[in-house]
């Protein structure tokens, strides 16, 4: 088995996969089905100096695995859990040897107040939130918060705030992490039956979160860990463990998951750490560390740009289980595949768009360099 515990900002995590706040962690009795869910560590719902008011509904499905919501912060109030919802979840997190972080937002005067409060908690760690901050005012914040406690804080950042990249560089002295990213939107969804929204906000606009929202979320881990040396927790889209290594080769150093146990269950933090293993074991890797950050060493300075076709379609015929499914993708009519024959490529109309391999459903189709031969002699 693999090494997967983390050790970061002084704590050590039994796995890196964390909640990201939401009503995943909305009370203490939920933080403590995380925990037991297989949580490496805990991330509370965020709190602020007053409750939400958050519309309903205020949650809907899109697709298989994203989701559309209205969610704001916490509808309890700031008294509530520090009366006793961060005692049942810090209760958990102590029983099962796990690290707990709390989350508070938003405004330099929320901070001020809120953070010594919850540091007096007993919490390992605060992350603040900028969703809902003007860019101008993101390091006033991060100052506040910074010299109102002394535990390791995280900012959170939002794909709407601008360049990720520049937004942590500045933010960089003034915080110990990152996390990355939020939600994504507004959005809108239409119930077409009704003429109505799905969701209950003024307009029915809400956020994207979930898997859709993944290659965002990807893209901007790398943005920061490639301008930064403050560590990332990377959040958005995660549903699998193969999306946590991904996330760590983007350069995060934990993730975040919260639509994927909102659809599916607390459990998934087991599930996914499991995968990770399991991963890790088939390729050869004793410890997560040696995959953290790979993207970023290979590609944080780019890479060359081909724009000439220069390669074309390989079969591996030992894996081509004949379904078809990449010639009707084929806008260029070099790919011949009927079903159950094997394909065939016309070298000189192939335009190199990469578009089969990535629907081959068992990766028989690859990419190698043009030789004016075809794919079937090739295979």
């Amino acid at each position: 088995m693999a090494k997967i515990s983390v050790d970061l900002l002084g704590m050590s995590f039994r796995n890196p996969i964390i909640p990201a706040a939401g009503p995943n962690v909305g009370n203490g009795e939920q933080l403590s089905r995380a925990a037991a869910g297989g949580a490496g560590g805990l991330l509370a719902k965020t709190i602020s100096r007053e409750a939400a008011r958050v519309p309903r509904p205020n949650m809907v499905q899109f697709g298989a695995s994203g989701m559309l919501n209205t969610e704001l912060w916490t509808e309890l109030s700031p008294e509530q859990w520090l009366d006793h919802e961060y005692e049942v979840g810090l209760a958990a997190a102590r029983s099962a040897g796990i690290p707990f972080i709390a989350s508070i937002g938003y405004t330099p005067d929320d901070l001020r107040a809120l953070g010594p409060r919850v540091e007096a908690k007993g919490v390992d760690a605060i992350e603040f939130t900028v969703h809902y901050l003007d860019p101008a005012r993101v390091v006033e914040t991060a100052r506040a918060l910074k010299d109102s406690v002394k535990i390791p804080i995280i900012a959170k950042l939002s794909p709407h705030s601008g360049d990720l990249g520049d937004l942590a560089a500045a933010l960089e002295p003034h915080v110990d992490a990152f996390a990355c990213i939020n939600s994504f939107g507004p959005t809108l969804a239409i119930d077409i039956e009704r003429a109505e929204p799905l969701l209950g906000s003024e307009f029915g606009y809400g956020w994207l979160s979930g898997a859709p929202l993944k290659p965002l979320a990807v893209r901007s881990v790398f943005e920061v860990a490639r301008r930064v040396k403050k560590p990332v927790i990377g959040v958005g889209g995660v549903t699998t463990g193969k999306d946590v290594i991904e996330m760590f080769m983007a350069g995060a150093s934990l993730v975040g998951i919260c639509t994927v146990v909102l659809l599916r269950g607390q459990r998934m933090h087991q599930k996914l750490a499991t995968e990770v293993d399991q991963w890790l074991d088939a390729h050869g890797y004793s410890d997560i560390r040696q995959i953290q950050g790979l993207y970023v060493q290979r590609f944080g300075h780019g890479q060359r740009v081909v724009v000439d076709t220069e390669e074309i379609p390989v079969l591996a015929a030992d894996r081509c289980i004949k379904c078809g499914k990449c010639e009707p993708v084929c806008f260029h009519d070099a790919m011949k595949a009927p079903l159950k024959s094997l394909p065939e490529v016309s070298p000189d109309l192939c335009f190199q768009c990469g578009l089969c391999a990535s629907v081959c459903p068992t990766d028989a189709l690859s990419f190698a360099p043009r030789s004016g031969v075809t794919m079937r002699q090739l295979a």
